[in-house]
């Protein structure tokens, strides 16, 4: 045997030692690729409510977790995985809310924050909160906080929108007296006065705690110190709303009405601007009924009554939903979603908020809904599985 021929031997082997390695390296980081996965679908599949962003990489050192997550369960639930199949890893996981993080709760302190996807004012807006509503801060990055509101929804917020409050201040925030907001549109003003000067403007659905009245008017506290006055005649003691609501087809339908020509606003869901979406959660928010943020998840919560387009089976308080069917090849897609009137209409926020009919004879018909129309759900006197009940669970008052 000459050098050559040696020399192709051990080549060779040493490619065959290299390729084994490296069909062993594959299946290890496939085999991770699938468990993340796993626990990823059965713990965050929405990854609008739910924060599991893991990866993996690999050193010298071996493999490496890394992400962040806000569940405890579901990092626990991979690991308990990752050592069943004997894999060895070195955990950076970054747990949120961070551990840097002093004051985990926050309160709303302006009339709308603007939510964005990322932290920028050029990032789209993804939904918006209204004042004194209470969100989990899970960490922050410059000036600008991720958080969680009520409805479990993630997005960022500017630092001017939000006060963070330590655990003592949220529990004595929690259990002062409110008033709730009412009318479409308003202020708050530094005397009990409409002509004295403007605190804020105020929209439907903001609370504040209530310190005390003077001359047809409540004196309040916002949730950054500023005491003003709000008009009795726009706004209740939320104690004294929550007792008189009683959800009903015809109060949905009041509400709706109240918001017509509001104009359309991608994000919005506020009565400064409103999608689809959030259109209609803001007409439950507003009967104490809180809807999950997006069409495409509203449609999973409720009770199915139509998906013929058979009409007569609808009350007043459903809602519809419009897209695209599921195919063979493709998922269905939710992309619009209106609420059920009666007389054959619907009201919902395109362009503007509007009603638009079913009925192929009246002058409002909506042929491009009507073609793309999927299904409809009720939510009056059905289970609330997927919603939260003011009356039930207090997340503005103990």
């Amino acid at each position: 045997m000459n050098k050559k021929q040696i020399y192709i031997g051990v080549l060779g082997l040493f490619l065959s030692f290299f390729m084994s390695c490296k069909t062993e390296i594959n299946k290890e980081d496939d085999t991770l690729d699938k468990l993340i996965g796993e626990v990823k679908e059965n713990f965050a599949p929405d990854k609008r409510v739910a924060l599991f962003d893991i990866s993996f990489s690999e050193n010298k050192d071996g493999i490496i977790l890394k992400g962040e997550s806000d569940m405890v369960a579901a990092v626990d639930a991979l690991k308990q995985k990752l050592d069943a199949h004997k894999i060895t890893y070195i955990d950076s996981v970054q747990h949120l809310p961070a551990s840097s993080l002093a004051e985990k709760q926050g309160l709303i302190t302006i009339s709308v924050a603007n939510l964005r996807g990322k932290p920028a004012h050029s990032s789209e807006l993804v939904t918006q909160a209204t004042l004194g509503t209470p969100v989990k801060i899970l960490k922050n990055e410059g000036d600008w906080l991720l958080i969680q509101t009520p409805d479990n929804y993630l997005s960022w917020v500017d630092r001017g929108g939000v006060k963070g409050v330590l655990p003592a201040e949220f529990s004595k925030w929690k259990a002062a007296e409110k008033i709730i907001f009412l009318s479409t549109i308003g202020h708050a003003y530094t005397e009990a006065d409409e002509s004295s000067q403007v605190v804020s403007d105020m929209v439907a659905g903001g609370i504040l705690e209530y310190l005390g009245e003077e001359k047809g008017f409540f004196k309040v506290q916002f949730p950054d110190g500023r005491q003003a006055f709000v008009n009795k005649k726009e706004a209740m003691e939320y104690d004294t709303w929550l007792e008189r609501l009683d959800p009903s087809q015809e109060s949905l339908v009041n509400t709706a009405k109240t918001l017509m020509g509001v104009p359309y606003l991608w994000g919005g869901t506020s009565t400064k601007g409103v999608d689809c979406s959030g259109f209609t959660k803001s007409i439950y928010f507003l009967n104490g009924i809180v809807l999950p943020r997006d069409a495409s998840q509203q449609i999973h919560t409720g009770k199915q009554v139509d998906a013929k387009k058979d009409f007569d089976k609808l009350v007043p308080g459903d809602l519809l939903f419009f897209g695209k069917p599921a195919t063979d090849t493709t998922k269905e897609r939710v992309i619009h979603v209106g609420m059920w009137i009666g007389n054959n209409e619907f009201i919902h926020s395109a362009g503007r908020v509007h009603i638009s009919s079913m009925d192929k004879d009246a002058p409002n018909y909506d042929a491009y809904n009507y073609n793309r129309y999927l299904r409809s759900n009720r939510y009056l006197n059905e289970a609330k599985d997927g919603l939260i009940e003011l009356v039930k669970t207090p997340v503005f008052k103990d």
